[in-house]
């Protein structure tokens, strides 16, 4: 039986990942276990470390480390404080294969850890461009990876481009896609009377994260977007952002707006829930990763504002802005009267099979010293 772990820090990649670890754990040739850490662990941010365990899946360590005050140096030292502790469950533990995914200091800690003790790491979600520091630590992650399961096949071709070996990377698909064609999704009148809106009225989901190099800048940018969807009416659904640099201005202008009639503020929401207010808003407004994958599989119009996405592969239905009152604004408009997409998602290059493809690869994946000894292959 080949030991998997995977490292989650965040309900994002947590509810991403899902189903994917729900197929490693029932693999017959496989066994899960999750290391938790980060916003997990954090009862301001949820305690969302209870749906890992709700999923029915074991945990085979926490680790914390502190998120305040909410700027790059703690991101930093977080990473400082998760590669010992990594160290000591994975010496303990002795896995067969570290399963990361995306571009977050959690992984990179994980893949450090990892690859000084000799231990292969599969890295989901390598290969995608995207803005700030995201980018050259998803990067880092790929270079410190020994497996690569990519979401489409542009992300294939650039991690060959960085030297790495064609034989170990596959494309699998989004991971997210996985089940969104065959869920039970509620209707509109359904989500607007979960969160008190007015079915009748059109209403934005709003969900923005603080930008490391314009961490300054997060709480007035979070308060002129939201300030924007109220001017033309809408009602805001908001979440709380994620732990990086500038998340406590962001988190201040949203709270500032919460008193407001047509506001809902939420710290969380479980998975299914985002996805059900995701599949009925009239326009889906930030800077999240969600807005380019998942959103297209439902025609949701998107608003992308600022670099945090950049460059990243785009769907129809996503119009990208600058954070500027002028160009907002007019992306609001713009995505509001043009209303729902034909769903089509370049995401879902293998038609949302994603877990069963890395759990197989997971348990096919031959580990000697071809795999272990990594060179550039340029």
């Amino acid at each position: 039986m080949r030991r998997v772990r995977y490292i989650s820090g965040t309900r994002a990649d947590f509810g991403l990942m899902r189903r994917t670890l729900e197929a490693v754990r029932d693999h017959e040739a496989l066994a899960l276990s999750v290391i938790a850490t980060g916003m997990h662990l954090s009862p301001a941010h949820g305690d969302t470390v209870r749906e890992i365990e709700a999923a029915g899946l074991t945990l085979s360590a926490r680790v914390p480390f502190p998120l305040q005050p909410a700027t790059g140096a703690t991101m930093a030292r977080g990473i400082g404080v998760m590669i010992p502790a990594f160290v000591a469950a994975l010496e303990e533990d002795r896995p067969d294969i570290i399963l990361l995914l995306g571009d977050r200091g959690e992984m990179l800690a994980g893949a450090l850890a990892a690859i000084h003790l000799n231990i292969p790491v599969a890295h989901v979600c390598g290969g995608e461009r995207s803005g700030t520091v995201d980018e050259p630590v998803r990067h880092a992650i790929s270079k410190l990876s020994h497996l690569h399961l990519t979401a489409t096949r542009e992300a294939r071709d650039r991690l060959v481009r960085m030297g790495e070996a064609p034989e170990h990377i596959h494309v699998v698909g989004a991971p997210g896609l996985d089940g969104l064609d065959d869920r039970p999704a509620a209707d509109r009148a359904t989500v607007a009377d979960r969160y008190g809106l007015d079915p009748a009225r059109p209403f934005a989901l709003m969900l923005y994260h603080p930008v490391l190099q314009e961490a300054a800048r997060g709480e007035a940018d979070a308060g002129m977007l939201i300030d924007q969807l109220l001017a033309v009416g809408c009602q805001v659904l908001a979440l709380a952002p994620n732990a990086d640099a500038g998340s406590d201005g962001v988190l201040n202008a949203l709270r500032e707006r919460e008193g407001h009639a047509d506001v809902r503020l939420l710290t969380h929401l479980a998975r299914e829930d985002f996805l059900d207010a995701m599949s009925v808003a009239d326009l889906m407004l930030g800077n999240s990763s969600s807005g380019i994958t998942e959103a297209a599989s439902f025609g949701t119009p998107v608003l992308n504002v600022g670099r945090r996405q950049n460059l990243r592969e785009r769907n129809a239905n996503t119009v990208d802005a600058n954070i500027e009152i002028g160009g907002v604004a007019a992306g609001i408009r713009e995505q509001l009267a043009h209303g729902r997409y034909p769903v089509a998602n370049v995401y879902s290059v293998l038609g949302g099979t994603a877990a069963k493809r890395i759990a197989e690869h997971l348990a096919g994946l031959v580990i000697d010293d071809a795999l272990l000894m990594k060179v550039n292959r340029y």
